[in-house]
């Protein structure tokens, strides 16, 4: 699977190819140790060596490749490396949410109730980019509307290594055992409720269950292949 164009839209030709050797990385296309090269991927991508080393500048500043003389080193996501990518994620969500307990949460639970509509016909059509896209959104609306400045300079600084995170955890789901995408359609759904009637405890709850199983669903898949690497 090759990134979604769609997703795209707007994006500098040096972003365009972080996106995809992102997702090349993290589906274990290029393992860790592996040697990039500037100039095959120029040619690669047709183009000069200037966006590919903007590329690199961005995988670089993400932890995914490590940058020497003679070319870039693939590093990849270790289980340490997505272990701490999910504990921030869920910092993130724990905290915001505990700022819409005492607000009329009607506007966004009507919003996320629509992400979660999306996800469903997606599903319908095995559609992986469009399911884990609206489940993408799902979270990232939770962070726009709590309104934290800093918080949203820390999301954004992860942005696309969760979102391509979540597209090979879902393509590897899609292929394997497409019922947990139905679980986690209930478990959105029971999230967004819970929201409606500002239950606190129950959205604690709920995050560490999420967190605790999407760790497993992505400990089964994105990492597999991270560990054939070392057998």
């Amino acid at each position: 699977m090759k990134y979604p164009t769609t997703w795209l839209q707007g994006a500098s030709l040096g972003e365009r190819i972080a996106c995809e050797l992102r997702l090349q990385i993290i589906r274990g296309m290029q393992t860790p140790g592996t040697v990039l090269s500037e100039n095959q991927i120029a040619t690669d991508f047709g183009t000069s060596r200037s966006p590919v080393r903007e590329a690199m500048k961005v995988l670089s500043g993400e932890g995914l490749i490590r940058l020497e003389r003679m070319g870039a080193v693939v590093i990849g996501m270790t289980p340490g490396d997505m272990e701490e990518l999910f504990d921030v994620r869920m910092l993130i969500e724990h905290f915001v949410v505990q700022r819409y307990v005492h607000r009329d949460n009607t506007i966004l639970v009507t919003t996320l109730n629509q992400m979660i509509d999306k996800m469903e016909v997606a599903l319908k059509h095995r559609d992986i980019a469009e399911f884990s896209l609206q489940d993408f959104n799902f979270h990232e609306a939770l962070v726009l509307e709590a309104g934290h400045t800093r918080i949203l300079h820390t999301w954004n600084g992860m942005r696309q290594l969760i979102l391509t995170v979540m597209l090979a955890a879902t393509e590897q789901r899609f292929a394997s055992n497409i019922e947990e995408s139905q679980v986690t359609i209930r478990k959105h759904r029971t999230f967004a409720n819970a929201l409606n009637q500002a239950n606190a405890q129950e959205l604690s709850r709920l995050i560490d269950e999420h967190y605790r199983d999407t760790r497993n669903a992505v400990n089964d898949s994105v990492l597999s292949s991270y560990r054939k690497t070392l057998s």
